[in-house]
């Protein structure tokens, strides 16, 4: 591989996205997600580091943010990543890649892709009134304090058993944490990936520091690991500007 000879910074870096039929799956709604990273100059870029367990961590939400996946291409070389993804309809989907270039800055790119195949209709996005909610059998409770835009905030997620009430206390690291989150605001441009802060156990609270770039309406997506079982969580919350 090419070292990389200086400190590369986002805007001096671009993505190529390609999104087309996978003819290995013979499904229509199995898509092959290819992403080509290079320098602005043309170059490619072969360096990666190792992010949470992975070179690459890829999401993939519809527009309607009904749909979610956290997934991780594989590395082809030369800057290339792949991977084949089923999505559950045609339509419009953010495709957002977080990654770290040997040598410079973690970094998020972001695209809007348009996707062959019958679409869906748009689920409306429904704002939970209620952040106590039930995923596969777990009660999920997510608090956070009064939140507003640009305050530093903790988000804690309690987990307890949902038939016996009885507090989980054996969640698993999940890439290298106990959980992950994602945020993305209904019009797909504010995204956040925060991490767990460090040195939590195995439940039942998981906490997260971070802070919402402005008001509006966002979809919260908590990833967590029990019994090596991946749990999604999500939930839609406002949030107002500091003068309201």
């Amino acid at each position: 591989m090419t070292a990389v000879s200086q400190r590369l910074l986002s805007d001096e870096v671009q993505v190529t996205w390609t999104v087309d039929g996978d003819e290995l799956s013979g499904s229509e709604n199995t898509k092959r997600i290819r992403l080509e990273i290079k320098k602005k100059d043309g170059a490619p870029i072969d360096q990666f580091e190792v992010n949470h367990e992975k070179l690459l961590h890829l999401i993939v939400i519809s527009k309607d943010l009904s749909y979610f996946n956290h997934i991780h291409p594989e590395y082809k070389g030369n800057g290339v990543f792949e991977i084949a993804n089923d999505f559950p309809a045609g339509g419009e989907y953010r495709l957002i890649a977080d990654f770290k270039v040997a040598g410079g800055d973690s970094m998020t790119k972001m695209v809007w892709v348009k996707v062959d195949g019958k679409s869906a209709k748009p689920a409306p996005v429904m704002m939970d009134t209620n952040l106590n909610k039930i995923f596969e059998g777990k009660h999920v409770k997510l608090a956070m304090d009064q939140p507003a835009a640009g305050k530093e905030l903790t988000l804690k997620f309690s987990f307890a058993d949902a038939a016996t009430g009885q507090p989980i206390t054996d969640l698993q690291p999940y890439l290298g944490a106990i959980g992950h989150v994602v945020i993305l605001s209904q019009d797909g441009e504010q995204y956040l990936h925060v991490h767990a802060d460090e040195g939590q156990g195995t439940g039942p609270d998981a906490a997260f520091e971070t802070s919402f770039p402005k008001s509006g309406t966002y979809k919260i997506w908590g990833q967590f690991q029990r019994e090596n079982q991946v749990i999604t969580v999500s939930y839609v919350v406002s949030i107002p500007s500091v003068q309201e």
